[in-house]
């Protein structure tokens, strides 16, 4: 018996996946990096919610966080140095059925990547961008990158980053539209499985920066704050990241943050120390422009290669005996 081939995708949908569908290739990250946390966290998100694999997306430029969509068995983009953000965009214009995830580092999206990083904000397109933050270049071996520490000595900084650094928080705050800012670090596992899940919820562009560790070349950059909890300060509101009671005995120090106010998170996304954890801003007011700009119609297989020949045709020099596409062969001249 045959059934429709609605009725049987409905079925795959509805079926409960494994946290094993969603892992992809081994992970070759050193041991002890960030990036494992983040993909861990991810791939327990992908299962507590059900996604379909065939309907989940993973975009990435270049950067050791951007090996997440070969460790991930979804669908994937590698894309080029900082031009994540505009491939996803056109990802979730043209297929507004996918889940949409950015993974993207602090070189590629605030140093070659910035224009885009600020009009995708501005764009506000329904998308869960995660910028993992180690303040270094590590892929290409210990260069200074715009989020280093001011006197980090490397490979293009022997004596030292001559300036700040840049604070990603501030400058999403302060951009057009934004609608979703929240800060994690990865040796708080619970809290970053958390706040990745209120991102994902969210509809627009949510923004999560997550402070992570480099074992190779910044070993021991983030260790005070990893050691002392009160070096972290917790944002919990009703409407923010809620602490689990275990997870508030440890860290005590807490704040309680109103995720409406965009001055008061723009003042606590300007701390350093301690590190503010939690749910920063959040909008859901804020218009999406794949919303706004939505087709009517699904971009199937055949609307797209209809379109490319429509395109095509303009610029073909048709022979003289043969019929245009769509065109009917002319009949043969009675003698």
């Amino acid at each position: 018996m045959t059934i429709p081939a609605t009725e049987w995708m409905s079925e795959i949908d509805d079926e409960p996946h494994l946290l094993e569908a969603y892992q992809g290739s081994l992970p070759r990250w050193c041991t002890g990096c960030g990036d494992n946390a983040i993909l861990a966290a991810v791939q327990r998100l992908c299962r507590d919610e059900g996604l379909t694999p065939e309907k989940t997306v993973f975009v990435s430029g270049i950067g050791c966080s951007s090996r997440f969509p070969h460790y991930m068995r979804t669908y994937g983009f590698h894309g080029i140095h900082g031009r994540a953000l505009p491939v996803a965009e056109g990802i979730k214009m043209a297929r507004p059925d996918l889940h949409v995830f950015v993974n993207t580092g602090d070189g590629d999206c605030c140093s070659i990547g910035a224009a885009h990083w600020i009009h995708a904000i501005r764009y506000n397109m329904n998308m869960t961008v995660m910028l993992h933050d180690n303040h270094i270049y590590g892929l290409t071996k210990k260069q200074v990158s715009p989020t280093s520490p001011r006197g980090l000595r490397s490979n293009t900084t022997p004596r030292g980053a001559y300036l700040e650094p840049l604070n990603p928080l501030t400058v999403t705050l302060g951009v057009t539209n934004v609608s979703f800012v929240a800060q994690a670090v990865d040796w708080i596992p619970e809290l970053l499985y958390d706040i990745i899940s209120a991102a994902f919820h969210h509809k627009g562009l949510s923004f999560v920066r997550i402070i992570q560790r480099c074992p190779e070349y910044l070993p021991n950059l983030l260790d005070p704050w990893v050691q002392d909890p009160m070096r972290t300060l917790l944002l919990t509101h009703e409407n923010g990241i809620q602490v689990s009671p275990g997870l508030a005995k440890v860290y005590k120090n807490q704040v309680r943050h109103d995720p409406s106010d965009l001055n008061k998170a723009r003042e606590v996304a300007s701390a350093e120390d301690p590190i503010p954890v939690g749910l920063l801003y959040w909008n859901p007011a804020v218009p999406c422009y794949d919303v706004i700009r939505q087709s009517p119609q699904l971009r199937t297989p055949d609307l797209i290669r209809a379109g490319l020949d429509s395109e095509l045709d303009k610029f073909t020099i048709w022979p003289q005996d043969e019929p245009k596409r769509g065109q009917a062969r002319p009949r043969a001249r009675p003698s």
